[in-house]
């Protein structure tokens, strides 16, 4: 599918703002096997234990609208899950899923029939591509650098063992400063890391002369 070659790591609170879903949602899934972070710490009381991938997110986007918009039950989606097992960890991303009531009807890409005959009954669809995209939109706006990030260094979460980076972005501060001891102008950096401004290139060059970034 077209999102399979996404790569992406998502906190718990980035998964909670891109799915809809609460935090008390996603460990209370997780707890109960439901559905759990592709990369998971067995202590889940570690810092960072759950970190999701972008499958995760387009799943949990579908869930959400299926638990918090359809009203589906719980109860009844586990039971989906268990009859789309034979899809394995794609179960919630590669079949259209439709709202019957409040239950779920999907079509089976192996005969693209469904499974449940669909009455008079309106039916909720909900188009798996739109899903994709809009995930893309939000992780994208999710990492949309605002005006007071310029310059601000912070822990990366995922980043070469928590190296400081940028905010906003996942660039590591010693590859500027490295850069800038080569002798590379601000504006070369630049080139490199379009995603950086001037005033990120000159708090490395500060940080880089030892001194403390604003």
């Amino acid at each position: 599918m077209e999102h399979e070659n996404v790569i992406g790591a998502f906190s718990e609170a980035d998964a909670a703002r891109l799915s809809g879903l609460s935090v008390g949602q996603l460990r209370s899934w997780d707890r109960k096997g439901f559905i759990s972070p592709s990369f998971a710490e067995d202590n889940r009381r570690l810092p960072y234990s759950r970190v999701y991938s972008f499958r995760d997110i387009v799943s949990l986007r579908v869930l959400g609208q299926l638990r918090n918009t359809y009203k589906v039950p719980l109860q009844h989606l586990r039971k989906v899950s268990d009859n789309l097992s034979h899809l394995g960890d794609s179960k919630w991303t590669s079949a259209t899923l439709y709202v019957l009531g409040k239950k779920v009807v999907f079509t089976d890409p192996r005969s693209d029939k469904r499974v449940e005959v669909v009455s008079g009954q309106r039916v909720f669809d909900i188009p798996l591509r739109v899903v994709i995209s809009d995930t893309k939109k939000a992780v994208a706006d999710l990492n949309k650098r605002g005006t007071d990030a310029l310059g601000q260094v912070v822990h990366g979460k995922f980043v070469l063992q928590n190296e400081p980076v940028f905010e906003g972005t996942r660039i590591p501060v010693s590859t500027v400063i490295h850069y800038l001891d080569l002798g590379f102008s601000p504006e070369e950096v630049l080139e490199e890391f379009p995603d950086l401004t001037l005033v990120d290139v000159e708090a490395a060059r500060s940080l880089g002369n030892g001194q403390t970034a604003a």
